[in-house]
């Protein structure tokens, strides 16, 4: 059972790093939903200020010294998902139960075992 969510995992981390690398470039420059209601309300400048925004690694999507575009949000979609994947890995090993050692019970053939 293991080895077989081990491999819907890889199958989908691969699925996921494509689609980021080759679908991101395409993505509407639009503002999302939630852009759009903080323009349409007026607080949109306000969240620029937040001090922890300017040191950003990848604000808006690309990356700084790559010039190309659609090059920069690409590979930052993809380190992106990357990242997530990587820190959801983490968490979840974390935060694991260790495995239990599974008993005889007390009554099962060749199980050592009696009353109370």
């Amino acid at each position: 059972m293991k080895r077989r969510l081990d491999g819907f995992i890889w199958v989908g981390l691969g699925i996921s790093l494509l689609l980021a690398l080759f679908l991101s470039p395409f993505a509407s420059p639009s503002p999302d939903g939630l852009e759009k209601v903080a323009e349409t309300k007026g607080f949109a400048d306000k969240g620029g200020s937040w001090k922890l925004w300017k040191h950003a690694p990848f604000s808006d999507y690309a990356i700084p010294w790559i010039k190309n575009e659609k090059v920069s949000t690409a590979l930052s979609g993809l380190i992106g998902t990357l990242a997530i994947f990587l820190i959801v890995t983490g968490i979840g090993r974390l935060i694991r139960k260790p495995p239990t050692k599974s008993l005889p019970p007390p009554f099962a053939k060749g199980g050592k075992g009696g009353t109370i």
